[in-house]
């Protein structure tokens, strides 16, 4: 399969509310795409469907080469790990310091080799720019640096594919600016990144494919009407949460 997910005909539940319905998307190896949209478009619930959190209930999904109609619970480890997930509030655990933080989900996820272990941890603090951090706790750290961690932690697998659902919604400026930065270095790496924001600004000064969730529907949305948009009206924010 040519592409990493492919939906059709989809729909897509959160609980039991359609909030999108007859949802086709493509998104090929190594493309960075933008997900833009009010509060209830349902960026985070097609997120959620993506790395199977949520059901496919209607229609055919692909995330993988996984088959999301017929994913086994079984299965899902496997889905998980091609998979590295960023959120918007960095779920950390504060009793823990950003090394064990990482050794936990490596753990959880297969790891056994102690020393192969440590110098993995090395090197992800290494690349998401935090390489003297692995002592401290999440306390101790700024937003900016905590969210680097939740990076960190979602290339553990090196996942063919990286979700970040509002991963600067809770950063100034700057810091946002830095992690988005560090994303784009992921993506130029060959990863695919799916992004939900409602910071367009972040769009215009870092493009990408934008694909706006509107009234049940996927919108595809050119770049060029994007930055338009954006220039003439450049707080323009949709307050997601």
């Amino acid at each position: 399969m040519e592409e990493v997910i492919r939906f059709e005909d989809a729909a897509i539940f959160q609980r039991d509310i359609l909030v999108l319905n007859g949802i086709d998307l493509v998104v090929k190896p190594g493309e960075f795409v933008y997900f833009i949209g009010k509060t209830g478009s349902g960026k985070s619930s097609l997120l959620r469907t993506i790395y199977a959190d949520l059901p496919l209930r209607a229609g055919k999904g692909w995330v993988a080469g996984f088959d999301l109609t017929r994913l086994r619970k079984r299965q899902l480890p496997y889905l998980r790990r091609k998979i590295g997930i960023v959120f918007q509030d960095f779920q950390l655990l504060s009793d823990r310091t950003v090394a064990e933080n990482l050794l936990f989900v490596m753990k959880a996820t297969g790891w056994k080799d102690k020393k192969q272990m440590k110098q993995h941890i090395e090197e992800l603090l290494s690349k998401t720019g935090i390489p003297t951090k692995g002592f401290k706790m999440p306390h101790q750290l700024s937003g900016g640096e905590q969210q680097r961690v939740g990076v960190a932690r979602a290339l553990i697998n090196q996942p063919e594919i990286l979700i970040a659902d509002e991963p600067t919604g809770n950063l100034d400026p700057e810091s946002s600016d830095g992690i988005l930065q560090l994303i784009q270095e992921i993506n130029r790496s060959g990863t695919t990144v799916i992004m939900a924001t409602h910071n367009y600004r972040l769009i215009r000064d870092f493009p990408g494919r934008v694909i706006r969730l509107e009234q049940g529907k996927l919108l595809e949305t050119p770049q060029t009407m994007e930055e338009e948009n954006i220039t003439e009206n450049p707080d323009n924010l949709d307050n997601e949460p």
